[in-house]
């Protein structure tokens, strides 16, 4: 298990850096499904199939708009889901478990793939709503990745977003670069987390969220 670098060690909130302009989308949105229908069509000359057989005519097409979907998390920031936000006194832990989430390896571009657990203890101000915790791991999910990156950006666009006292993220992911290739472990999983503010000093209310976050139905 990995434990995220903290962004702060005070329980009444985290320092924030100015993390906004890093948190943002990567590209204008623009997709160049021709590009991809070209270079779908280049591997499958690569490995020596036919694109031109029935079967395939329509792929490099298909997989073009297959990309756009799979990596739609370029052209989006968190921003715009955790800008919503509720006026509520509270300063309760807030958990929400079993996000699921598909993203794609980029060392190889396969799939990864599992659930997000997520926590923050609001500031005693606000709150946002539970979905756009979930929209915040889409975000993230839809671009190349790597999961100990994926954890550590969901974790500093919450804590920069709500500036609540505490984040704490959890992820649990299956990895097919590692069950269809290479070393080929059919039942190997990966688990990360990133804490950040009062769950980095206080171990045991992390401790009590993460068996809150793995318990099993």
């Amino acid at each position: 298990m990995i434990l995220g670098s903290p962004s702060s060690s005070c329980c009444g909130g985290i320092e924030h850096r100015s993390k906004r302009s890093s948190i943002r989308s990567l590209t204008d949105g623009a997709v160049d499904l021709p590009r991809i229908e070209r270079a779908v069509r280049e591997i499958l000359l690569a490995v020596g199939e036919d694109p031109d057989r029935e079967g395939l005519l329509e792929t490099p097409a298909r997989a073009a708009k297959a990309y756009a979907t799979i990596f739609a998390g370029l052209s989006q920031s968190p921003e715009k889901h955790l800008g919503r936000v509720f006026h509520e006194r509270s300063d309760d832990v807030v958990i929400c478990r079993n996000i699921e989430f598909y993203s794609m390896c980029e060392h190889h571009l396969l799939p990864f793939f599992g659930k997000a657990h997520v926590a923050y203890r609001p500031d005693g101000q606000e709150v946002v709503g539970l979905s756009k915790l979930a929209r915040t791991v889409e975000v993230f999910a839809r671009r190349p990745q790597v999961q100990e990156r994926l954890t550590n950006e969901v974790a500093d666009a919450i804590a920069t977003f709500l500036q609540p006292k505490g984040v704490l993220v959890v992820i649990e992911a299956e990895h097919l670069c590692m069950k269809m290739r290479g070393v080929n472990k059919q039942h190997a999983d990966m688990v990360t987390t990133a804490a950040r503010g009062c769950f980095v000093d206080d171990a045991a209310m992390r401790s009590e969220v993460i068996s809150l976050m793995m318990q099993r139905a």
